[in-house]
Order: C-alpha cells, then sequence, then structure tokens
C-alpha cells in the first residue's frame, strides 16, 4: 500500500504538469466541446494502456534499448504534434464567417471535430511521446513489490496511471468547455488558437531535438 500511495503521488506530479497530452485536449475541447476533450482524454488513456501492456511483457524495454526504433517513435510523434499545431494555427488565421447583412463573400465556419477524431488524435498521440516509453520502463519498476509477480504489477500500476490521467484530463476538458461562450468570442477564439498551436508545434519540436 505504500508503495501504491507513493507511486499515486508521484503519477499526480507528471499527470498535472502540462505537456504534449494536455495541449491535444485542450485543441480538440476549443474544436469540438467537452464531448471531443473527454473523447481525446479517453483516447490518450489508451495509448496509456498499451504501453503498460507493451512495459509488462517487456517490449518498452527493447524499444528504450534499440536506438533506431526510439527514434523513430520519437520522430513520429514529434511530426503528429507540430500538424495538429500547424492546424491549430491555420484555424486561429482563417477568416471569420461574416454575419448574415454584413456583405461580401462569406468565409468556410470553423471546422468542429467530432469525438471519434478526438479519441483517434489522442491515442496517436500519446503513443507516439517517447517520454511514455521511458516513464513506464524506468519509474514503474521502481514501485514493484520485492518478490511479487512482476507482469501483473506493472500492468496494475500503468492501468492505474492511466485512469488517473483520464480522470484528470476529462475534468480539464468539462472545465474549458464551461468557458464555451467566452472562448467563442472571436477575438479569444483566436489567441487561444494561436497559443496552442504555438505550443504544439513548440513540444513536437522540442520532443525531436532533445535527448533521451
Amino acid at each position: 500500500m505504500p508503495d501504491l500511495l507513493s507511486f499515486m503521488l508521484v503519477s499526480i506530479v507528471v499527470i498535472v504538469v502540462p505537456g504534449p497530452d494536455t495541449a491535444v485536449a485542450l485543441r480538440n475541447t476549443l474544436f469540438g466541446g467537452r464531448a471531443a476533450g473527454v473523447s481525446t482524454a479517453l483516447g490518450i488513456a489508451a495509448g496509456q494502456v498499451v504501453w503498460a501492456l507493451a512495459a509488462s511483457a517487456g517490449m518498452v524495454a527493447v524499444l528504450v534499448a534499440s536506438e533506431p526504433l526510439f527514434l523513430a517513435v520519437k520522430y513520429a510523434g514529434a511530426a503528429y504534434l507540430v500538424w495538429l499545431g500547424i492546424q491549430a494555427l491555420r484555424e486561429a488565421f482563417r477568416p471569420s464567417p461574416l454575419a448574415p447583412g454584413q456583405g461580401g463573400p462569406r468565409q468556410p465556419p470553423q471546422r468542429r471535430i467530432t469525438p471519434s477524431a478526438a479519441c483517434r488524435q489522442g491515442l496517436v498521440s500519446d503513443l507516439g511521446n517517447p517520454k511514455m516509453a521511458v516513464f513506464f520502463s524506468s519509474l514503474l519498476p521502481q514501485f514493484v513489490p520485492a518478490g511479487g509477480e512482476t507482469f501483473s504489477a506493472l500492468l496494475f500500476l500503468g492501468l492505474v496511471f492511466a485512469l488517473m490521467t483520464f480522470l484528470w484530463l476529462a475534468l480539464y476538458a468539462a472545465l474549458v468547455a464551461r468557458l464555451g461562450d467566452v472562448l467563442r468570442l472571436p477575438g479569444v477564439r483566436r489567441t487561444v488558437e494561436a497559443v496552442t498551436g504555438v505550443l504544439l508545434v513548440g513540444l513536437g519540436l522540442r520532443i525531436a531535438a532533445e535527448q533521451r
């Protein structure tokens, strides 16, 4: 029990610190509302379950030890974050649709992301984050009780981490969605989307450039 409590405390620190998953959840909540934000959290948690299974089976250790595989995951995940960031920046600078009677050509409305697409983006974002591989292969084993069954213990800790991540990001999405009326104001929306886009691009470039 002390090991589990210690693990949960460490996990809280890791989860609440903003990173790629938080940025993707924010972006999708802005584009698709609470449903898209919660679906993104579900996709991210599903990705962490995959990491937990891989870590329990020893596959993550192989990934971390293999430089080519690790770099492939790192660069693929970084490129995906940059792509999402560019999409957010495009939305930030997209002309707002004109209200009826204002004259001039009507611009296309802001695109909204569906819950299924948001879930898929959350899954791909988390699976493309090499820090998850390092986290699950290095931190989780430290909290496995001595003499315990390694596979089940690692899987249990991974599932706990995934559940905590989902609850946090779902709450985060709900809080952002409650500010929907304010965030939908053209000036505020553009600013938030621009900031989110810059963050995603910056996170992608940082992941691509940083060492292990």
